[in-house]
């Protein structure tokens, strides 16, 4: 059966588009005003000041940093300042082991953190995000975006009140460059100081980010009710697995999820068909490049080699490989045959070919989106990438402008019709900007107090895993993944790889200190090689163990990935009704956990 071209006329945009557009171009132009006013190129040079030219800065961000300036990092301009930070020459270890030059503070061990009970707005908010939608009183309250962001910022404004009244220590202020906030500082200083940290930092990039894929892809069409068979399935899935390394997790969702739940619209159980792909192309199909998923990208800006990523083909190809035969084999011989009579007839009768519409603006707005993200941040130098010497640096959050003149263009001159067919709203984004604006506050607490403490979690897993048979590099990958699953993903990333790569950075100076002379040269033999490898001076081996568990394990739970929730946020607005929170954790556990152990045992 033929589909009828949708009407590609953009002047059919209605008001609520055209207030989009406006809202869109009004903050473009409000930039450009800061630009010419010279605000963004001030912001920028901030985080070189310290070191007297950027060249040095970005040099020293490859080699040395400072922990403490490590609490609160995600794919933004707070990775990119503490990129520039420590250009002094000297060793890591020492730097580490004082926290100021004079003699009396050499010995101090470490930055004072919050107390464990500050961790308590994060966990309440995972708690309502997985029970509130179970509680019949409360589930259809739960449903307004509204009311999810009331519950959002009353508890991020609880981890805000601790930093305002009862915190009584330093805090350090990550944008636009690192600086000190006195323990003794005001109130509003030091709420504005974390607020600073985590909204301005972090959330506005990541937001953008999912905005801008999620809106452009929206317009973009492919269209097609396919056999709902185990094995179309499984050919989609593997097809966003493959795509998400080249336009990120969020681009191939959003392009797929709706040809997935077309497709299979007529069948009666879905929901284990979607929770695979939340696996698959959501988080697991974005290992081979930077762009594929947020943690690699703050790697990428850290100095690891931009196509380094390309050495996980193997593990990525084991994981995706066996989920999507697990998938198949779940869903042709226990599904499939559960399935009605009249929803396998409805399916047969109903079937469209697969046809793509919208490609025009909106497959050249997502390739300028994967650019402008991977070229256009502050601390790397235009075109290095590719080798090319510009000596100009993108001004603070150009990237995130262009994304939204990229979102403008697409909706400018795409086709509404296009997105109406798609049935095109803006709930899905609106309830992940909600649960993670208090996700991205809450967690500033306990990430403070696992990058101070994460020696200690290493070491004391490291007993665990000694017990047990485990290496190191299996160590770090449950430690990074575990923890990637509740908190978001990309800074708990950073936090492992500087525990991996201080700890070796330490334990070199300790065998030098002790005359070992012999193991200290195959420890530096070790880490010269894994710079080779990666551009940074780590052992190869735990750096694909963290950048593994961060990405992987980001499907373990609904808010491991920011995809996650919008795929289910889609999917529940087309009738299928996913599993809960603890129910999807069942699925992660029973399905994909298995799949990592196995994996673990084979390559680290």
């Amino acid at each position: 059966m033929s589909e009828r071209k949708p009407d590609a006329s953009p002047s059919d945009a209605p008001t609520s588009y055209r207030k989009t557009i406006a809202a869109l171009v009004a903050v473009i132009v409000v930039y450009l005003g800061l630009l010419v006013a010279g605000l963004p190129q001030k912001w920028t040079a901030a985080q070189f000041e310290e070191h007297g030219s950027r060249d040095e800065a970005v040099a020293a961000a490859h080699t040395t940093e400072t922990p403490e300036t490590e609490a609160t990092v995600a794919p933004t301009e707070t990775s990119e300042a503490e990129n520039a930070t420590e250009a002094s020459g000297v060793p890591e270890t020492v730097e580490l082991a004082q926290t100021a030059t004079d003699a009396e503070e050499k010995d101090a061990t470490e930055p004072p953190t919050p107390p464990l009970w500050t961790v308590a707005p994060f966990v309440i908010l995972l708690l309502c995000i997985a029970i509130l939608p179970l509680i019949p009183a409360t589930a259809h309250w739960w449903e307004s975006n509204r009311n999810r962001f009331v519950v959002a910022a009353v508890l991020g404004a609880v981890t805000l009140g601790y930093y305002a009244f009862l915190c009584d220590f330093p805090l350090d202020l990550h944008w636009p460059a690192h600086a000190t906030v006195a323990a003794d500082a005001s109130p509003f200083v030091k709420a504005g100081t974390v607020f600073v940290n985590a909204i301005v930092g972090e959330y506005i990039s990541f937001v953008v980010l999912l905005f801008s894929l999620f809106a452009i892809s929206g317009g973009i069409r492919i269209s097609g009710d396919l056999k709902a068979s185990p094995k179309t399935n499984a050919a989609i899935l593997a097809v966003g697995a493959l795509l998400a390394s080249f336009v990120g997790t969020t681009g191939a969702a959003m392009l797929l999820i709706r040809l997935l739940l077309e497709t299979n619209k007529e069948r009666k159980f879905r929901a284990h068909t979607v929770v695979f792909f939340i696996f698959a192309v959501c988080n697991c199909g974005g290992c081979l490049l930077p762009i594929g998923d947020p943690p690699l990208f703050l790697g990428y800006l850290r100095g690891v080699a931009f196509f380094w990523t390309f050495a996980l083909w193997k593990e990525w190809l084991f994981v995706c490989g066996l989920l999507i035969a697990v998938y198949y084999l779940l869903d042709r011989f226990y599904y499939w045959p559960k399935e009605t009579g009249l929803s396998k007839a409805l399916d047969a009768t109903e079937q469209k070919r697969l046809r793509v519409y919208g490609l025009f603006p909106n497959l050249f707005c997502l390739i300028g989106v994967v650019l402008a993200v991977a070229l256009l941040a502050p601390s790397q130098e235009f075109l290095s990438l590719f080798g090319v010497k510009t000596g100009w640096y993108p001004p603070t959050f150009l990237r995130e402008v262009v994304q939204l003149a990229l979102v403008a263009a697409s909706f400018a001159c795409g086709s509404n019709a296009i997105r109406k067919a798609n049935e095109f709203n803006f709930a899905a984004i609106v309830e992940v900007a909600a649960i993670f604006f208090g996700i991205f506050i809450c967690m500033q607490a306990p990430m403070q107090i696992l990058n101070v403490k994460g020696g200690e979690v290493r070491a004391a897993a490291s007993a665990v895993g000694e017990k047990v048979g485990m290496n190191e590099a299996q160590q770090l990958f449950w430690m990074t993944g575990s923890l990637s699953s509740v908190l978001d993903n990309a800074p708990t990333y950073v936090v492992f790889y500087e525990v991996a790569r201080v700890a070796d950075e330490t334990k070199l100076a300790e065998l030098k200190a002790a005359g070992q002379t012999d193991e200290a040269e195959q420890l530096e033999a070790t880490l010269t090689a894994g710079q080779a490898a990666t551009g940074v001076r780590i052992r190869e081996l735990l750096l694909v163990a963290v950048s593994l568990g961060a990405v992987l394990m980001g499907a373990m739970t609904y808010i491991g990935n920011g995809p996650n929730f919008m795929v289910k946020a889609i999917a529940e607005e087309c009738g299928v009704k996913m599993p809960s929170f603890f129910g999807y954790i069942g699925w992660s556990v029973c399905a994909l956990l298995p799949i990592l152990i196995v994996m673990t045992l084979i390559f680290l």
